[in-house]
């Protein structure tokens, strides 16, 4: 008999683990609002001080798949920065950078046009009126430990908020902090596409 695979999409909000347990009394998937079911478990993480998309998902093939490296998918982020980096100042990204003394693959980085506006984060984000702020996209195709962090921090940018908002095909789209929905069949049509081509 073929397994029932259950995903579901989850913009986890700031300061919550993307684990189902919690540690020293943080937040975690267990206190979102949504019942899951007992054989769920998140495809990878996103920090503590990191918000976005999580897929939760019982479908183990396809969790390898989007976690072994060499199959290298797309995920975005649409990061706040300290400063406002022109198309040089993002050149190292589409080069690699050497952080934690290993050097990156090539990713992506553009200046978002126009800046998106997204809910206020709790707590606030610490800004500084006589530093300037910029959204940029950010596409990896790896996911070493907060990476899009110590990439920003490499080109004198440091990161002020990071939303993960695309793992290849899925999309965060309107899900607010906090919310999870199943994905159409469509979008897994199109996510399963892009993985086993």
């Amino acid at each position: 008999m073929k397994p029932a695979y259950r995903y579901f999409l989850v913009h986890k909000p700031f300061g919550m683990l993307s684990q189902f347990s919690s540690e020293a009394g943080a937040l975690c998937l267990k206190d979102l609002n949504f019942s899951f079911p007992s054989d769920v478990y998140p495809v990878g993480r996103l920090d503590k001080d990191s918000e976005g998309l999580l897929l939760i998902t019982n479908d183990k093939q396809l969790t390898h798949r989007l976690l072994t490296p060499e199959f290298g998918h797309e995920r975005e982020y649409h990061v706040q920065v300290e400063g406002f980096p022109d198309e040089n100042a993002l050149k190292p990204f589409f080069e690699g950078i050497r952080i934690s003394g290993e050097q990156t693959r090539p990713a992506r980085a553009s200046v978002l046009e126009p800046q998106p506006v997204y809910p206020p984060r709790n707590p606030p984000v610490r800004v500084r009126k006589t530093v300037p702020d910029t959204w940029i996209s950010v596409v990896l195709t790896e996911g070493k430990n907060r990476q899009v962090r110590k990439m920003t921090a490499a080109c004198g940018f440091p990161t002020l908020r990071l939303i993960r908002i695309r793992i290849e095909s899925l999309s965060l789209g309107s899900l607010l902090p906090g919310e999870v929905r199943v994905p159409g069949k469509n979008e897994l049509f199109d996510l399963l596409s892009s993985l086993y081509k």
